[in-house]
């Protein structure tokens, strides 16, 4: 049996931006007009922005938590199905709270990508 030499199918794109990456010279940024770089900065600022928000909360979500259960040692006896409330606090509670921000986070990055409609002028 004769073996064929394998061949890796890429799209152009990819071939491109691996020629950059092993000669070491960068990928030429897209080249923008003038008024869409300025547009495509503030968006950048804005959900950078809300990024921080998001990342601040899932922190305070994370940290907070635990200090709270510390603080409260009464959840430990607290039984539900015969399970410490403070366990359920741990393993059920973080995870719709973390879809939650997820999907808030997303639905304000792409609110944020849409373009701006002009207000109509009256003739």
């Amino acid at each position: 049996m004769r073996h064929q030499r394998r061949v890796a199918v890429t799209s152009p794109q990819t071939r491109v931006a691996l020629a950059g990456r092993r000669s070491g010279a960068p990928a030429a940024p897209p080249h923008l007009a003038p008024a869409d770089a300025e547009r495509a900065r503030g968006i950048h600022r804005v959900q950078l922005r809300y990024a921080l928000v998001v990342l601040g909360l899932l922190g305070a979500l994370l940290l907070g938590l635990p200090l709270l259960l510390a603080a409260l040692p009464g959840l430990d006896d607290v039984r539900v199905a015969g399970v410490p409330v403070s366990w359920l606090a741990v393993a059920v509670l973080p995870f719709p709270l973390l879809a939650l921000l997820a999907t808030w986070q997303l639905r304000t990055a792409e609110r944020i990508e849409r373009p701006r409609r002009r207000p109509r002028t009256r003739r």
